[in-house]
């Protein structure tokens, strides 16, 4: 079944603050394995300009994905998450990600299609800092896979 395109635009509350560390920030750049200094070393970062050490681009991956739960397990759009795959992320910045911000989300479905009996659905995930700073705006597709036939 088709999910409900009246959810275009829906806005869901922003997310609890997430807190970034320095120790996340590490663990996530081994993880990806990009040695850069300026992920692990407060000296090389603040030689570069940056208060603190920043994140890889990708690691803001892990708090958007988080608040775009709230829209996969709304159910009243009718998701069928066990079909669900991630399609596609793309992230637009304003700043890097540092250590010791306290990111909030607030998630939006942005567009919902259907294709060939999947639907695709685009949440973009605003991501503001403890000032109220956009710090990144993140888009996530996602594609609910079309139910097998019996």
């Amino acid at each position: 079944m088709a999910l409900d395109q009246s959810f275009v635009g829906r806005t869901y509350p922003a997310t609890a603050p997430y807190e970034v560390g320095r120790e996340k920030i590490r663990e996530f750049a081994e993880a990806v394995g990009d040695d850069s200094a300026v992920y692990t070393d407060p000296a090389a970062a603040r030689a570069l300009g940056y208060p603190d050490v920043i994140a890889p681009p990708t690691f803001v991956f892990a708090v958007t994905f988080k608040a775009a739960g709230e829209v996969i397990q709304d159910p009243q759009l009718g998701l069928d998450y066990s079909r669900v795959v991630h399609g596609d992320q793309r992230f637009a910045y304003t700043r890097p990600v540092r250590a010791g911000d306290r990111l909030t989300v607030t998630s939006t479905i942005e567009t919902i299609k259907s294709m060939a009996g999947n639907d695709l659905l685009t949440i973009r995930g605003e991501v503001h800092d403890e000032h109220g700073e956009h710090v990144v705006t993140a888009h996530t597709m996602l594609v609910a896979r079309a139910a097998e036939e019996a």
